[in-house]
């Protein structure tokens, strides 16, 4: 990133699946390790929308919100456990733009929406969520994904979660440029707040289209109303040598 940002990450689904270590290896840079849990990599599929999108130190109102979805996996170097982002398909294009030549990220440009219910009344989490997009980047395969979900349960610290410490309790990504580099980029926020969830996937071939055979396995579903949050600039990952 050219600044840091700061922005807010709210109605997050985390859709989760334990795959095979290997297959993950094989999409990953050589740079970066995968990191497992009870002897598996896991694959995430993660709807929300960003609000508030702004350069650090500006008041939220000059902020802009940006619907997005990512496929992302879980890697480690030098210790730091951390994210690698395959995809982040976002609905403005403007910001997509940027965000590719600028920030150096692998995002898509798509038309996202995102519509939450109420919640019932006396209720502590949101309503139920519904998400589409469909992907229209130019020279890149359609890609779509539409779904429906809700928190369901009571909320609980993710860093109490094994499972859920594992998959969100992380405060570094990782992406890889156009040209090969591997940028990281650091993040600032509180820990997070999970609830079980349920979702209706109606339509899913983003996976599909990141090089990814969809998973046999049902999937662990968790949910969060979401959090504040800081990233830094981008940084080149500098080789080993």
């Amino acid at each position: 990133m050219v600044i840091p940002l700061e922005m807010g990450w709210r109605h997050l689904l985390f859709e989760n699946w334990p795959v095979d270590l290997a297959m993950m290896d094989a999409h990953l840079p050589d740079a970066l390790e995968v990191d497992e849990h009870d002897g598996a990599a896991w694959l995430s599929v993660i709807p929300f929308t960003n609000v508030a999108v702004r350069p650090k130190g500006l008041p939220e109102r000059a902020g802009i919100r940006l619907p997005e979805l990512n496929i992302r996996t879980y890697v480690i170097r030098d210790g730091v456990p951390s994210v690698y982002f395959f995809s982040l398909d976002a609905q403005g294009l403007a910001s997509v733009v940027g965000a590719r030549l600028f920030h150096h990220l692998p995002y898509y440009y798509a038309r996202i929406s995102l519509d939450v219910e109420a919640a019932p009344e006396g209720a502590e989490a949101d309503g139920q969520v519904r998400f589409s997009s469909r992907r229209y980047h130019p020279g890149d395969r359609p890609a779509e994904y539409e779904a429906t979900y809700q928190p369901t349960g009571e909320p609980f610290p993710a860093p109490d979660d094994p499972l859920g410490s594992f998959l969100v309790e992380r405060y570094r990504f990782y992406t890889e440029a156009p040209d090969g580099t591997v940028r990281y980029t650091d993040v600032e926020h509180d820990p997070w707040t999970l609830y079980p969830a349920t979702a209706e996937i109606e339509s899913n071939t983003v996976l599909a289209a990141d090089g990814f055979a969809h998973p046999e396995t049902d999937p662990v579903y968790f949910y969060s109303p979401g959090l504040d949050v800081v990233a830094s600039r981008s940084e080149r990952l500098e080789d080993r040598h």
